[in-house]
């Protein structure tokens, strides 16, 4: 049995190895525990860099993705951060940590409650977690410091655009979901959207509509 020090170590080594350099972010990746949001058979995979499957056809991203996400995304301890794709929660918990609050969709009922669940345990007290079609947003709670889309569109979805502040920022990935996307970085400006490409990533497709679970 490896000793959970020394996973932790090697967790966190992965991290900067794949370029996290933000002291923020690498704190409470070592803080918020992913074994806590990985169920069954992979429980045992929780510290390795990979995703994994979380039920619903979805998987919990890769830690060195959802660090570079969350660094990029530059949240402040005052920010409001809607995240489109809760997933098993994971990334929704490491936000609450750096943001004021943190709004959380996900098309799967399923997927909401057992997140919500987790956070009821870890007593993060200041995410809300809603089950809705994530390509529209959360307008009634609009605009939004932060905007995080765990799930790749071919372009971005023009509500979301809508609904990030001016001096906002969104990172998303974007692209066929049967190739390789690019995660891209948005900055609402005064005069419009500056996009930067940060790099080819993986995820699974953005779904109108609502799960059947």
């Amino acid at each position: 049995m490896t000793d959970p020090a020394e996973l932790k170590m090697r967790f966190l080594f992965a991290l900067r190895s794949k370029g996290v350099t933000d002291g923020r972010v690498l704190g409470v990746m070592e803080r918020i525990d992913r074994g806590d949001f990985v169920r069954g058979l992979f429980a045992e995979r929780a510290y390795d860099d990979m995703p994994l499957p979380i039920g619903c056809g979805q998987t919990i991203s890769q830690p060195s993705v959802v660090a570079l996400m969350t660094q990029a995304l530059e949240v402040s301890p005052r920010d409001k951060v809607l995240e489109v794709g809760t997933g098993s929660g994971y990334q929704a918990a490491i936000l609450s940590h750096l943001a004021r609050r943190v709004y959380t969709v996900d098309r799967h009922r399923r997927l909401i409650r057992e997140a919500e669940a987790i956070f009821r345990k870890l007593d993060l007290t200041n995410i809300t977690a809603v089950t809705a079609d994530g390509s529209f947003g959360l307008p009634e709670q609009a605009p939004f410091d932060r905007i995080i889309v765990t799930a790749a569109a071919e372009d971005p979805p023009g509500p979301l655009l809508a609904q990030l502040r001016i001096g906002g920022i969104m990172v998303l990935p974007v692209g066929q979901s049967d190739t390789v996307q690019s995660l891209i970085k948005v900055v609402r400006t005064p005069e419009g959207y500056e996009y930067e490409e940060l790099r080819p990533v993986r995820f699974v497709p953005l779904v109108e509509g609502l799960g059947q679970d």
